[in-house]
């Protein structure tokens, strides 16, 4: 049976690279075949990405493919790679989008993170960006009017209900939908970013323009939200740092920022095993000699 959901990622050398190895690793540990794998990488620095790091996602039935960059935001914002990755043609039901620092720890499938309608995705962990005001102008600025909906943030203090403001960090969303103009989701989120980008009175838009303008994207696609339960996208570090993993709770999928905090919270080692059974090495740098893979407590 044809994968309903290709998961993509950034390929982007040195350091989202490795990253995306060892979440290409936890996909197919977690999802096993059932969904398809596909890697993004600026085509800029197509190129720079190491051998060794194409030929593990290879073993584990990931292309890396590129995408352009040049004129598509000016200046260049590197944020904005999800944005113009999203964008690349998929033939698949849907698509999921995971930061690269991301990985799967038990056992998921497709129908948990995808819902036909929708953009399935979590609140934010916070909001640093922005008040009531500038949500406001940014509404106004797309013509657009605010949304009743309210949402709590995943890590706000205190009980007030917030402007529905999501993490860009995972998301999926139906391909094959179009808006009454005949738009995909993509292509909404893409414009609507464009035109706030360019507009001269919204404050401190980068680096989080992706997010700001995901939610009226949704929208305007014709789309609703989908809230996923937190254990589908459990972010570690910020107010949790130094704190152990909940162990009362089946957290399926976390995103970690830092490898530093995948071995705080003790997951470097299922990590590497993940790898290691998937990809045959434990090391990406091991991918070329023969032999048995060796440990390592460096990613």
């Amino acid at each position: 049976m044809a994968p309903r959901l290709t998961v993509f990622f950034i390929v982007e050398p040195p350091r989202y690279e490795l990253m995306a190895c060892h979440l290409a690793a936890s996909l197919r540990e977690q999802f096993g075949d059932s969904v398809a794998l596909v890697g993004y990488c600026p085509d800029t620095k197509i190129d720079s990405v190491s051998p060794d790091v194409k030929a593990v996602l290879a073993r584990m039935g990931c292309e890396v493919r590129p995408f352009r960059v040049e004129g598509r935001f000016s200046p260049e914002y590197p944020h904005g790679n999800k944005l113009l990755a999203t964008l690349e043609p998929r033939d698949t039901e849907f698509s999921a989008f995971f930061d690269s620092d991301i990985l799967c720890l038990r056992p998921n499938r497709v129908e948990n993170i995808v819902m036909e309608g929708h953009v399935s995705l979590t609140p934010a962990a916070s909001m640093v960006w922005g008040t009531g005001k500038t949500w406001e102008l940014i509404y106004s600025a797309c013509g657009m009017e605010i949304p009743q909906d309210r949402i709590r943030l995943m890590r706000q203090a205190g009980k007030r209900e917030r402007i529905p403001y999501f993490s860009s960090g995972l998301f999926s969303f139906p391909e094959q939908h179009r808006n009454a103009k005949g738009k995909s989701f993509p292509q909404v989120w893409m414009d609507i970013a464009q035109t706030l980008d360019a507009h001269p009175d919204v404050p401190g838009k980068r680096p989080y323009l992706d997010q700001i303008s995901l939610p009226l994207a949704i929208q305007r696609a014709g789309l609703k939200w989908n809230i996923l339960p937190e254990e589908q996208h459990f972010i570690l570090g910020g107010s949790l740092r130094g704190e152990p993993l909940p162990k009362d709770r089946e957290i399926f999928t976390v995103h970690y920022r830092k490898w530093e905090i995948i071995k705080e919270v003790g997951l470097a080692r299922q990590g590497k095993d993940m790898l290691a059974r998937h990809a045959g090495v434990r090391r990406i740098d091991q991918i070329g000699k023969s032999g048995p893979a060796a440990d390592s407590s460096a990613a």
